[in-house]
């Protein structure tokens, strides 16, 4: 049985298109973001949307290759785990957005069918369990949509 694999994927599915209880989730947040509005930097030093949603999703990617045993890589510090958007591209936008949703759809997907105890195993390349790093994933995006909101409301009112 994977009662809690399947609590964390439901909770996945909010943080990314579902209702969670904190807000919008991120399709919601994300939805008429223009490819000009996601690579403003409305706050000097600081992430603009776009590099928000190429972050969340390199962790995703990261997460799921892990379940599939492949061990998490170094990304805290390099250059995948905070690309830089400084030029409006539709193309480009649209590549980010597709590939998050359908990131966090396979994360999900993937994590729904775990049985618990894989939960308990550490994942490779960290000294933490799947437990920890599942639930990190979703508080990750989460707190990046904060970020994203905050980015948001700053563009639309300049």
């Amino acid at each position: 049985m994977n009662p809690e694999s399947i609590r964390i994927a439901t909770q996945l599915r909010h943080a990314f298109a579902g209702q969670p209880w904190h807000g919008p989730p991120l399709s919601e947040l994300l939805a008429n973001v223009t490819p000009k509005q996601a690579c403003a930097r409305p706050i000097p030093g600081a992430h603009n949307i776009q590099e928000l949603v190429l972050h969340i999703d390199v962790w995703l990617r990261a997460a799921l290759d892990a379940v599939h045993g492949i061990a998490m890589p170094k990304l805290y510090g390099t250059e995948k785990d905070w690309q830089v958007v400084t030029e409006a591209d539709a193309a480009e936008w649209a590549r980010a957005t597709q590939s998050l949703f359908q990131g966090g759809e396979q994360l999900a997907l993937t994590v729904e069918q775990l049985p618990d105890v894989r939960l308990q195993e550490i994942v490779p390349g960290r000294d933490y369990d799947f437990y920890y790093l599942l639930h990190g994933i979703v508080q990750h995006s989460l707190y990046h949509a904060g970020q994203i909101a905050l980015n948001m409301k700053m563009v639309s009112s300049s």
